[in-house]
């Protein structure tokens, strides 16, 4: 999952896929949503976006990791989504697309969960320090980084696994046996080469998105009403350009999970690769600049349906709990 808290990626992450809660900024009105929700209740919530969030797309995310490979198997080699899927589905199985799904679901929950407790315990407490109790946004914002740190530490592991897995030839059928091959022959390291890569990938991911979509909202919505078709548009426009603009890093981030031999090898690269800036000079001498955006189609096709729920789920609780305040006044 590619995200809307200021995260992951999916991931979707992903990629980096989006949860429920963009930390936006809003006029008075909305200044808060009710904090007297349970930090319980915000957890399983989440906990349920994110794990929905990763796994109704992930097909696609299948074929994204497949067309990220940088020395493909000529038996791999897909033109479209549409038609990896079939020849995957054809050739492989049916339920070849799902494999890894459950070490996903696994990261999500957890993961997830923790990113909405996290970030609302922060802020709250960073509120009442900053502002005695008011909404800051510079505290969402403080809350929102520790969140996404928390989240990306919990769902790095489970990435690297589901990508082993969904490897075309992949020797791993079993999440375990994959664990415990990946820890005796490359070390616990292995499960976080990536981490600082995408760490790196949310900070641009969430700028383009927001960005995006608020410049959307000011075409497509200017009075900003409460607009179901201008929140689903604007977010899988924002969710689309966010993800192509950082498909560079995230080539270099399934590099890194999956330590591609046949790429490693080609370029006599012993041992594994390590580093974000290592990873960027080995898919440049293996693709040149068009390697950066391997994989881009398959990785907007998931970003899309992701952000546009996640906006649209936004917008509507915004408005519900503003027009349910404003009821209460009269």
């Amino acid at each position: 999952s590619p995200h809307m808290e200021l995260s992951c990626a999916p991931a979707a992450p992903p990629g980096p896929g989006p949860p429920p809660g963009p930390a936006v900024a809003e006029g008075d009105e909305y200044e808060s949503l009710p904090s007297g929700a349970a930090l319980g209740t915000h957890m399983v919530a989440g906990a349920g976006a994110g794990v929905m969030e990763h796994t109704v797309m992930y097909p696609v995310d299948s074929v994204k990791t497949r067309m990220q490979s940088l020395q493909p198997d000529p038996k791999a080699q897909y033109r479209s989504v549409y038609e990896a899927l079939k020849k995957i589905v054809l050739t492989e199985g049916l339920w070849r697309p799902l494999r890894g799904i459950n070490v996903t679901m696994l990261g999500a929950g957890p993961a997830h969960a923790m990113y909405f407790a996290c970030y609302e315990k922060m802020k709250k407490s960073l509120s009442d320090t900053l502002q005695h109790g008011g909404n800051s946004h510079l505290a969402n914002g403080i809350a929102g980084s520790v969140a996404t740190l928390l989240h990306d530490a919990v769902m790095n592991p489970a990435e690297v696994v589901k990508q082993r897995m969904q490897m075309f030839n992949s020797p791993y059928t079993s999440v375990l046996s994959c664990v415990r091959t990946v820890q005796r022959t490359e070390g616990f390291g292995a499960f976080y080469r990536s981490y600082t890569t995408q760490l790196t990938m949310n900070v641009p991911f969430q700028a383009i998105h927001f960005i995006t979509y608020e410049f959307m909202q000011e075409h497509l919505n200017p009075r900003r009403d409460y607009n179901p078709t201008s929140h689903i548009v604007s977010g899988a426009v924002a969710g689309a350009v966010a993800a192509a603009a950082t498909t560079p890093l995230d080539v270099c981030k399934t590099l890194l999970n999956t330590q591609e031999n046949t790429a490693l090898s080609s370029l006599n690269i012993s041992g594994h690769l390590s580093g974000m800036v290592n990873a960027f000079r080995t898919v440049y001498r293996l693709g040149g600049l068009p390697g950066f955006f391997r994989g881009v189609q398959a990785r907007v096709i998931y970003q899309m349906p992701s952000t546009a729920i996640a906006w649209s789920v936004y917008e509507f609780f915004k408005y519900f709990l503003t027009k349910h305040r404003l009821e209460k006044r009269t």
